[in-house]
């Protein structure tokens, strides 16, 4: 069985009820993305990333983006899967962050997981299958 962790930030709620069904499909071990840094990357065989579309479709960036883009270094053949929240436009975010993930030498190890708002019960199961995926 890999190392899982589940990296996240939410502001409302909802990306964390998210990350939980991801740890739940996973094994995995929660990080809040303020307690997650390069020295952490290491550690794990494969990472789930969970952040919300913030202000033009973005990532929160007082937090996870700055987080991100400091172990994004160490993406290079890891394992990784993303999913998040959003309230307003079409998830463009997310195609931009999928983007930058292969750019960055990951592997994407299944399509990731986006909803309006509050999870409902089928995409809190379809967070569970990403986190199985990443075993």
């Amino acid at each position: 069985m890999n190392n899982i962790a589940v990296v996240y930030w939410s502001g409302t709620g909802n990306t964390k009820s998210m990350a939980q069904a991801v740890a739940k499909g996973s094994g995995g071990t929660l990080f809040t993305a303020d307690s997650f840094g390069l020295d952490n990357m290491a550690r794990f065989d494969a990472i789930a990333f969970g952040c919300p579309s913030m202000g033009s479709e973005q990532l929160e960036d007082s937090e996870f983006e700055p987080m991100f883009e400091a172990v994004k270094s160490a993406l290079q053949g890891k394992k990784i899967a993303l999913f998040g929240s959003y309230g307003w436009g079409d998830g463009e975010w997310m195609r931009n962050w999928e983007a930058d993930c292969l750019a960055s030498g990951a592997t994407l190890v299944c399509d990731s997981v986006i909803c309006n708002d509050a999870p409902d019960d089928d995409a809190l199961a379809a967070c569970e299958k990403l986190g199985e995926a990443l075993k």
